[in-house]
């Protein structure tokens, strides 16, 4: 697990980009619900962390393309290929994100 930030520091409707490797974008949605998935979008290099959620969703900042942060699954173009999710963790007023492997960290 690493830490990401205390859940303070993360209100509903932000996001937070944890420098890699791997870069990951952790959300707090509007719903209170916390998802953690790989911070670079699939169809170009840009910054999901930076883009503009919506529900359950991030819309890339640089095409417009839309992730489902459920499952990293793009909903429309032009990304086609998903981004990784990762488990988040809230202990003692702390979020960590689960699941980051060492060959990710290669």
């Amino acid at each position: 697990m690493i830490r990401a930030c205390t859940v303070d520091e993360l209100p509903p409707g932000e996001s937070l980009r944890i420098p890699g490797p791997p870069a990951i974008a952790v959300f707090h949605t509007e719903d209170g619900e916390l998802y953690a998935i790989g911070d670079t979008c699939t169809h170009q290099d840009a910054s999901l962390a930076d883009g503009w959620l919506e529900g359950c969703f991030v819309e890339c900042p640089l095409h417009a393309a839309l992730f489902d942060l459920r499952t990293g699954m793009p909903t429309c173009l032009p990304a086609k290929d998903p981004v990784r999710t990762y488990g988040v963790v809230v202990d003692e007023g702390v979020i960590y994100v689960q699941g980051v492997a060492d060959e990710d960290a290669a």
